[in-house]
């Protein structure tokens, strides 16, 4: 009742309208869902790739494509400029913007980041120090956290400690807001009918193991620490079924061209598909914050591996812990749990602790705490 009473004219902004990765889903989920709460949704997007839902308005940011420094700067300053013109009452960014109300921080950020990769060393790491690309990010990211924005949604209390600890703003600025799952969507029940039909496809047999990867970015996800295994044979028997883009994508198929149990699926719309041909999802990033893929399988009955503070894993307990990496760099220990993972007898009961898991996060406990913090924003504009 009380978003009926304070109708807001809400602004969106994010540089594609889109259904391929986690922060473009869930993107789509909060303009859909302000909009059934009665609010005036506005998008604020350069790109809108899939068809425009009933009953929300899309503003098109003007900018470049190319590169992707020039994507970064056109979008952080134009962004506002178009969203100034459309006297919006409240401003919410899922990106890189100088100026916003609200800024949802999907990754954790890009400074820690950057200081993770660099600890490998290398001319990986002076790179980072030096890519005009990575500079301008966190330039706009400084802005952004330090005076851009009034408040900030982190999807995770690590995001949270994160932020502070990289640059210093008070708590009080930071609201945790944890993602839901669309648990029809991401359901077990799929794996008869859809993932039968997805095996024949991509020429997997109903008995043969999948492990499942899913991110935009390999790098950053952790693919390369999962190919170890196959490029070694460590886990013979069993597809790697990647599912996500990279600006690398081309040579990661060339490379792995000749071996057929790795499977580059490429970006999918209907990634809901892919979790249902799987026996195990496994993300092993280098950063993570979140994890919105990591729900997405626990929903679909996946046990799950991945690394230490990703926000998706605060709710599980038992035997699928042992899925959470101490030393995610250690190729052994990856490739221990991903055998004891796939292992039968075992399989049945972690399947079932991971969809009760997942039953735990829902989208309408995270529009009524997005809502309310909107409303907050809104009232205080107001007075």
């Amino acid at each position: 009742g009380r978003s009926r009473l304070n109708r807001m004219k809400v602004a969106l902004a994010h540089k594609r309208f889109d259904l391929r990765g986690g922060t473009e889903r869930v993107f789509f989920r909060t303009a859909t869902g302000l909009r059934d709460r009665g609010h005036d949704v506005h998008l604020f997007c350069q790109k809108f790739c899939i068809p425009l839902p009933a009953g929300i308005t899309p503003h098109r940011v003007p900018g470049v494509s190319r590169p992707r420094t020039g994507r970064l700067l056109s979008f952080g300053i134009f962004a506002p400029l178009t969203i100034s013109r459309a006297d919006c009452d409240v401003v919410l960014s899922f990106d890189r913007l100088i100026k916003q109300d609200l800024f949802r921080s999907g990754g954790g950020p890009h400074k820690t980041f950057i200081e993770k990769m660099q600890r490998n060393g290398g001319w990986k790491s002076l790179w980072y120090r030096v890519s005009p690309y990575h500079r301008l990010a966190l330039s706009i990211e400084r802005r952004q956290i330090t005076s851009g924005s009034r408040r900030i949604v982190a999807v995770c209390e690590q995001s949270k400690r994160e932020m502070i600890q990289a640059y210093g703003i008070p708590e009080k600025k930071i609201v945790v807001i944890l993602n839901g799952v669309d648990h029809e969507k991401f359901n077990p029940s799929r794996r008869h009918d859809v993932g039968q039909r997805m095996r024949r496809e991509l020429g997997i047999q109903s008995n043969d193991r999948v492990v499942l990867f899913v991110g935009t970015g390999f790098r950053r996800k952790g693919l390369d620490r999962l190919l170890r295994l196959w490029r070694a044979g460590a886990i013979p028997n069993t597809y790697l079924l990647v599912v996500g883009g990279d600006a690398r994508l081309a040579a990661y198929r060339s490379a792995w061209r000749a071996n057929p149990n790795v499977i580059f699926a490429g970006p999918k719309p209907n990634v809901e598909d892919y979790y249902a041909v799987a026996d195990v999802l496994a993300l092993p990033s280098i950063q993570e914050a979140f994890g919105n893929v990591v729900l997405e399988g626990l929903a679909a009955g996946l046990p799950v591996i991945t690394v230490p503070g990703v926000g998706a894993f605060d709710k599980v307990a038992g035997d699928l812990r042992i899925g959470l990496l101490e030393n995610p760099d250690d190729p052994t220990e990856l490739e221990y749990k991903l055998s004891l993972f796939l292992e039968p007898e075992r399989w049945r009961a972690l399947s079932h602790a991971a969809r009760r898991t997942a039953e735990q996060y829902s989208w309408t406990t995270y529009l009524d705490q997005l809502e309310e913090t909107l409303l907050s924003l809104y009232e205080q504009s107001a007075a």
